[in-house]
């Protein structure tokens, strides 16, 4: 699932993945809520890995996204992939009263505070968020949950290198490119091994777009890094059958 709260009837952001800034959908298609979607998909099965790409952390109560991510994960059997994105819809941030201009400072100290959340207990601590007390903080997750951070930029993949267990990677199916998965990884490692840091070997790619163009290129994208592929399904007719058909004969 992705995630929009809101979305505006006229949208001045430029849109980060497109060459010309512009959006590929009208502003009035429903979204569901991400937390709710995963957890309607979690009810209904039993192995596969539920997620989302990508959640946009800034605009949230750090805590409250906290719990919800570990509720979901203790309810599931260990089987949530956190996928956390920056944002770039500043009218969206503006309508949930939450600062767009430091929302990278954000991001990482919200990631850092949710990942203490999820050991069951949180110190006291100031900065922009602040703890004033000792605190709880349960359920406790069945795993250390993977956060898959989000972005093409360079500080997005800065912070995959510093702190992520993954990079989630967007690129439309009439784009594809390998050689900036190549790229983006030879990066991550740099960053990763300036800090000592393990560099981590997981790339997930969302890739909207014609399932049978994405087929054909499954070779390219698995040896140029890509992990694991997630792909926008037609629910119209019989559009999940005939996806899961083209990606079951293309695996390499």
């Amino acid at each position: 699932v992705s995630d929009h709260v809101v979305m505006p009837v006229t949208v001045a952001s430029p849109y980060p993945f497109s060459s010309d800034g512009s959006m590929s959908w009208s502003p009035a298609e429903p979204w569901y809520d991400a937390i709710v979607a995963m957890a309607t998909a979690a009810a209904v099965t039993e192995r596969v890995e539920i997620g989302v790409g990508v959640l946009i952390v800034p605009m949230r109560n750090p805590l409250i996204l906290a719990k919800q991510i570990a509720s979901l994960d203790a309810l599931s059997g260990g089987r949530i992939v956190f996928g956390a994105g920056a944002g770039w819809l500043k009218e969206e941030f503006d309508a949930l009263n939450a600062s767009f201009e430091n929302r990278g400072e954000r991001f990482d100290e919200w990631v850092d505070l949710m990942r203490e959340s999820w050991v069951g207990h949180l110190e006291p601590r100031e900065g922009l968020y602040t703890v004033p007390t000792r605190l709880f903080s349960h359920p406790i997750p069945t795993r250390q949950i993977p956060v898959l951070i989000g972005g093409m930029s360079r500080p997005a993949l800065r912070r995959v290198a510093h702190r992520g267990d993954g990079w989630f990677a967007f690129q439309h199916a009439n784009e594809i490119d390998p050689s900036i998965y190549v790229s983006g990884l030879e990066f991550i490692r740099r960053e990763a091994g300036r800090t000592g840091r393990q560099a981590p070997a997981r790339l997930a790619v969302r890739m909207p777009g014609d399932t049978a163009t994405i087929s054909n290129r499954i070779s390219e994208l698995s040896e140029a890094g890509v992990t694991d592929l997630v792909v926008d399904v037609d629910w119209v007719g019989d559009g999940p059958s005939r996806t899961a058909e083209l990606l079951r004969t293309a695996l390499p």
